[in-house]
This record gives C-alpha cells, sequence and structure tokens, in this order.
C-alpha cells in the first residue's frame, strides 16, 4: 500500500485530499494544528470509508517541531502499515492575511514567510529520508501569484506563494534523479474556514467572486483535492515541475 502525507487536513482543501487520496486505496497521515476534532473527524470519514489513516499535531510555522514530528511519522508508518516508508507528500497546510503593503507589520510578514514558505522548504527537508523513491510531491500555492488580475492586500500573502512556486521547480529538479515528481496547484477563491472563516462572515462576497469566475461560481474544497489525488497518483506519472492553477477559470 502507498502511504500519503497530507498536511493541513483537519478541513477545507487539506482535508478533501487526503479522503480522495485515500479512496484511492492509499494510507494517510495527516495532520492538524489548532482543530484537533477536525483532523479526527477526517479520520473518521476516511475509515467510514475503508480506509486507514493517521491524525498526528504539526504546527508547519515551527520548525524546531519538525525532529519531533519525524520521528512521529516514522512509528505511525511502522505500527499502521509497517513500512520504514512513505510515498506522497502534500504540503498544503496555510494560513491566509490581507493588508496593504503600507499596513503590513513584520510580525505578519514573518509568520506568512513561516508557514507558507520556511515550513514547506524544512518540513519536505526533514522528510526526504523517509520518502521512497519514484514519489510525488504537491505543494498548495495560489492564483493570487498570477501576472494580471491581482487583488490590493496580498502582497506578502503572495510573495510566499510565489516563493513556494519557485521552489516547487527547485524540488522538481533536485529530487528527480530519485523519480520523485513535485508540482504544484493554485487555487482560486475556494470555500474554506481559511482567514478566520471569511466565506462564512462574510457571505456578500460569494456572488461577487462567483461572477469573475467562468464556471461560474466560488471553488469548493473537492474541486482542488481531487486534482491533488491525481497529481500524486500513476496517472501524472509524467507530470513535474508545474503549477497547475485550479480555479474554474478565475479572472478569465
Amino acid at each position: 500500500m502507498r502511504i500519503a502525507i497530507v498536511t493541513g487536513a483537519s478541513s477545507g482543501i487539506g482535508r478533501s485530499a487526503a479522503i480522495e487520496i485515500a479512496r484511492r486505496g492509499t494510507g494517510v497521515i495527516l495532520t492538524y494544528g489548532a482543530n484537533a476534532r477536525g483532523g479526527q473527524e477526517t479520520v473518521a470519514a476516511i475509515e467510514k470509508a475503508g480506509g486507514t489513516a493517521v491524525a498526528l499535531p504539526l504546527d508547519v510555522g515551527d520548525t524546531g517541531t519538525f525532529a519531533a514530528f519525524r520521528d512521529a511519522v516514522a512509528e505511525a508508518l511502522r505500527a499502521t502499515w509497517r513500512r520504514d516508508t512513505f510515498d506522497y507528500l502534500v504540503n498544503n497546510a496555510g494560513i491566509s492575511h490581507a493588508s496593504l503593503l503600507e499596513d503590513t507589520t513584520e510580525d505578519t510578514f514573518d509568520r506568512l514567510m513561516r508557514v507558507l514558505l520556511k515550513g514547506p522548504y524544512f518540513l519536505t527537508q526533514r522528510l526526504l529520508p523517509l520518502m521512497a523513491d519514484g514519489g510525488a510531491i504537491v505543494n498548495t500555492s495560489s492564483n493570487s501569484t498570477a501576472m494580471a488580475g491581482l487583488e490590493p492586500g496580498y502582497s506578502a500573502y503572495a510573495s510566499m506563494k510565489g516563493g513556494l512556486d519557485v521552489l516547487t521547480r527547485y524540488m522538481a529538479k533536485e529530487f528527480s534523479p530519485r523519480g520523485i515528481r513535485v508540482n504544484a496547484v493554485a487555487p482560486g477563491s475556494t470555500r474554506t474556514r481559511i482567514a478566520d472563516d471569511a466565506f462564512t462572515r462574510f457571505p456578500e462576497v460569494v456572488p461577487v467572486l462567483a461572477a469573475k469566475t467562468a464556471l461560474g461560481r466560488v471553488g469548493e474544497p473537492d474541486d482542488i483535492g481531487a486534482v491533488i489525488a491525481t497529481l500524486v497518483s500513476d496517472e501524472s506519472r509524467w507530470i513535474t515541475a508545474q503549477n497547475l492553477e485550479v480555479s474554474g477559470g478565475y479572472n478569465l
């Protein structure tokens, strides 16, 4: 059985990706931050469908915890699947913050950097010795890095995601001798709990975003999760170093 690690899978895109990957017969180690209940709910959904999953806590913004997390992953692999390695890594955990450049604090900038760029960089580095050759990595980026149609307020957030896009290509280059493919997905506006559950707090933005989307609605987590599951699978065995926008044609 193949095994995947999916970070930030207590809700939203991460939960959808974990469930869809498991539905295709892959075991899942999923992580949660503050939402432990959400992590267990994702495990329950996978198990109800006949899959196998383990939930582990992880603060992607604190690299000092990564060594202990690696040990927890190694133990879960042995105890649950009797394996020493895993096959797929989905660097999905994230946060969002919107503020104009003139109003952005260094603390906000640094927090975004730690979670969205430094975290995936050093978590991947830490987990590489446990990753089997011939596997795959998917990084969750954002269409906020696009060349046109930008929305004011995302200069810091999008800069980190832009860095992740570049990192994706370098990972693909450096890991290719081991047959490890690396790609990114760039969602558009997606109905998740990110930014303090903004879609629930500001429902009036939904029709505005839908009007800007060629396919006429905002994205749902399952729209993205299905693509992530496809990219880690053997169906995508000849795809690497790509950043696939999954936005329903936002600003098309």
